[in-house]
């Protein structure tokens, strides 16, 4: 069963000094796209001002953002699910799962990356960069670039089979569904919640992993703590789980 995830404004440092090639990454097919994206990036860091970088990386401190200068393809390589910080995976505890949880998140989980669009948790490996959500690069919008030209495999990848869907809202610019999916919505007091909801959408994944969930039937049927399903609605290609939450 594929996962649809969002990235992290936190990445974490370090990693492996390998190149970047197009078998790094999910759809090796289209990599001259993804380079077009990273080649842009690459310009506009390395000749812009520090008024214009702070910008794009949202980090006000000119002194913080030096090391994101650098050439993005000479920089240490993590695995992608292992190069991104923040709530959500931290409540997904990847490293310290068993291995097949890992195989089960590095397999079916599509992670849309602001600036390498969408790859697999599983795909090796991703430099550590800086690119505020939404901020295009000297006018240039990579959702907008990803979602023309990844669409049409993506529709392949995801097949015919429900999937899940637990990007937040913005990332639907990078794709659209084309076929059965399900989206999930957490209440607290009748309230939606934001924080809570990036950490629940990371103990889904955990979940998930550790049952191997292979349906939309078998997620139906599987229990996670403090959750309790509220209500579910159904509008065309699109269902959406209400879960409340009782803390």
């Amino acid at each position: 069963m594929k996962i649809l995830f969002s990235p992290a404004e936190t990445k974490k440092s370090g990693g492996t000094n390998w190149q970047i090639t197009k078998e790094s990454f999910l759809f090796p097919e289209l990599f001259e796209y993804r380079r077009t994206v990273l080649d842009k990036y690459n310009q506009y860091v390395s000749s812009s001002s520090d008024e214009l970088l702070s910008k794009l990386f949202g980090i006000k401190d000119c002194a913080k953002f030096e090391k994101y200068k650098l050439d993005i393809y000479k920089q240490p390589l993590l695995k992608v699910i292992e190069r991104y910080d923040g709530v959500a995976f931290d409540y997904l505890g990847y490293s310290a799962l068993d291995k097949d949880a890992k195989n089960y998140i590095d397999q079916n989980t599509v992670i849309f990356s602001n600036l390498f669009g969408p790859i697999l948790a599983g795909d090796f490996g991703i430099s550590e960069y800086k690119l505020k959500q939404g901020e295009k690069i000297d006018g240039f919008a990579p959702e907008v670039f990803y979602k023309k030209h990844f669409s049409k495999v993506m529709d392949e990848f995801l097949g015919d089979a429900p999937y899940l869907d637990l990007r937040a809202g913005f990332y639907n610019k990078f794709y659209k569904a084309n076929s059965e999916y399900v989206t999930l919505k957490f209440l607290k007091n009748g309230k939606v919640v934001s924080h809570w909801a990036k950490a629940y959408r990371g103990l889904v994944l955990k979940s998930m992993a550790e049952n191997n969930i292979q349906s939309i039937d078998e997620f139906m049927k599987m229990e996670i703590e403090n959750l309790s399903v509220k209500e579910i609605l159904k509008k065309g290609i699109h269902t959406e789980i209400v879960f409340d939450i009782n803390l």
